[in-house]
């Protein structure tokens, strides 16, 4: 029987300011899984941490987009945003844009990555957790990991990865898709997801057996609510092994620090860094962005781990990276290319002081 990975999360509340997650939240995100586990609405579940956001891990057998796992999810968040508006956390509530839960998290605030598939005699899975940066973070690493043979060898030598990976595409302003495949339209790829403000990708197919191999979430604050309320912190779900590139070639794309948006107030660009669970904890300009990532065995539903894969010295010199270039781009304040273009500063401050001024400009 087909099973459904579902990873949802939210930023319900910071501590301190946006730089890490209370432990009462995280405790009350496990035992409010525990006892879907208990009623039977999940197979396992695990709740973790990256920042100050809450990740719900689930594994179940109701497909993707269930209104049951939706509303867990939801139930959750609003229940914990209850204990952070006790413990007066930063932010208490702050990716929750609706007073209601009304069948699906979609557009609601929450992001979420859902992924079904048969499960394999063996069936390792990375979970990607990001804080402090976009939707649309993960499309380089996912072109590295499905699309460059300088990356994942198994595109190459492995017979089972040699046909390519499609990329399904969402452009997140137009709420439109498309699906392209490599390595025959790897450049027409490489025109959309190199601008990932715009467009994102949101699942990757295998084009030997048509299983989806990653999933991502895509989902926008700012263009939900209309205006900024925190970055996106986006999630992710790679399958590994088999059809699937090696837990080895799904991890090295974060050997380097990539540049990615987010930083202090969301508006900046800085360097992604790869931490344990231990060191996602921003708090230099509420930076640099981070990445966690969390492996797992699935065993009949059951999720075995997880192993905290970047906690691993292999990792060291992206760290090291990811300061040297945050200390570079900090130094340029509020100019570009530390502060984002004006076209990505829409849902700041920055259209009001425009038409503050509109009057003042004068013609040349």
């Amino acid at each position: 029987m087909p099973q459904t990975l579902s990873v949802i999360k939210a930023d319900i509340g910071g501590y301190v300011g946006h730089s890490a997650m209370h432990p009462e939240i995280l405790a009350h995100g496990e035992e409010s899984l525990a006892r879907a586990v208990q009623s039977g609405l999940l197979i396992d579940g695990h709740a973790s941490s990256c920042g100050d956001d809450l990740f719900l891990i689930m594994s179940h057998e109701r497909g993707e987009n269930a209104e049951e796992i939706h509303k867990l999810a939801w139930d959750t968040f609003t229940s914990g945003t209850d204990i952070a508006k006790r413990l007066h956390l930063y932010g208490a509530g702050q990716d929750l844009l609706v007073d209601a839960f009304s069948g699906n998290i979609r557009g609601a605030g929450p992001g979420s990555a859902e992924l079904e598939l048969e499960e394999r005699p063996s069936e390792p899975i990375i979970v990607y957790m990001g804080d402090k940066t976009s939707a649309g973070s993960f499309n380089l690493p996912f072109y590295k990991m499905f699309a460059d043979p300088f990356n994942t060898a198994g595109l190459v030598i492995a017979e089972s990865l040699h046909d390519g990976f499609a990329f399904e595409v969402h452009d997140v302003k137009e709420h439109k898709k498309i699906v392209l495949s490599c390595p025959e339209e790897m450049y027409d790829l490489l025109v959309f997801i190199g601008s990932p403000a715009r467009y994102a990708i949101k699942r990757v197919i295998a084009r030997s057996t048509g299983e989806v191999a990653a999933v991502s979430s895509t989902d926008k604050l700012s263009l939900m609510a209309g205006r900024y309320v925190g970055k996106d912190d986006p999630t992710a779900v790679v399958r590994c092994q088999g059809a699937f590139p090696a837990v080895g070639e799904v991890l090295e794309p974060f050997t380097t620090a990539w540049t990615v948006e987010g930083f202090m107030r969301g508006s900046h660009y800085g360097p992604w860094m790869p931490v344990s669970r231990a060191q996602a904890t921003p708090s230099r300009f509420d930076g640099p962005p981070r990445v966690v990532a969390l492996g797992f065995q699935l065993a009949d539903g059951k999720l075995i781990g997880p192993r905290d894969m970047f906690d691993d010295p292999g990792f060291d010199n992206a760290r090291a990276e990811a300061n040297r270039v945050a200390d570079y781009l900090r130094k340029h304040g509020p100019f570009e290319p530390h502060r984002l273009p004006l076209d990505e500063m829409e849902y700041t401050t920055m259209p009001a002081v425009a038409a503050k001024l509109s009057s003042r400009w004068a013609a040349i």
